[in-house]
């Protein structure tokens, strides 16, 4: 199955959310840093990783929507694709909340409840890659059906297996 939008022949979704994934990562990171030097740097950073992960998450949304959309209806990839959107939909407001309760004094230790929703959001999106990974490594949702070893690079303009004709000597 061939995801629709690409970028320089590899699919987008893919390569977007590796940066709201780090941002959040490391949001939490910085509010134990925070919590155990009382450095308010480390809030102030862990703040901005939220909102820049929020906006990051959104955009990374839309091409998995895209990619959803192109998947067959009534097959296991596409429940497995809802419920990956819909967890990450999930990870995001939970961040989107923890963001909000920091608003006010985003140089101060996190309430309880925004640390832990922040928490949840990782362990979630834990899960949510883990599905992620099924529709693309199991299910191979997103792979060249020519896929190959010897493929060449998606730049060339080739296809990734030879047609017939091309292999012979």
């Amino acid at each position: 199955m061939i995801r629709k939008p690409k970028l320089l022949g590899h699919p987008i979704h893919p390569m977007l959310i590796v940066i709201p994934l780090g941002l959040f990562i490391m949001a939490v990171i910085f509010d134990v840093l925070y919590i155990l030097t009382q450095n308010s740097t480390f809030a102030l950073v862990a703040f901005y990783d939220i909102a820049a992960g929020i906006i990051g998450g959104l955009v990374a949304a839309v091409f998995g929507l895209l990619d959803w959309l192109a998947i067959p209806a009534h097959t296991r990839a596409k429940r497995i694709g809802l419920l990956h959107g819909v967890g990450n939909v999930v990870v995001i407001i939970f961040f989107t909340i923890s963001w909000l309760m920091r608003i006010d004094d985003p140089i101060r230790l996190p309430t309880a409840t925004a640390f832990l929703l922040a928490l949840l959001g990782i362990g979630i999106s834990g899960l949510t890659g883990w599905l992620g990974g099924e529709l693309v490594d199991r299910m191979g949702v997103g792979v060249d059906a020519d896929a190959n070893l010897d493929a060449p690079s998606s730049l060339s303009g080739k296809p990734a297996k030879p047609s017939h004709l091309e292999s012979l000597p």
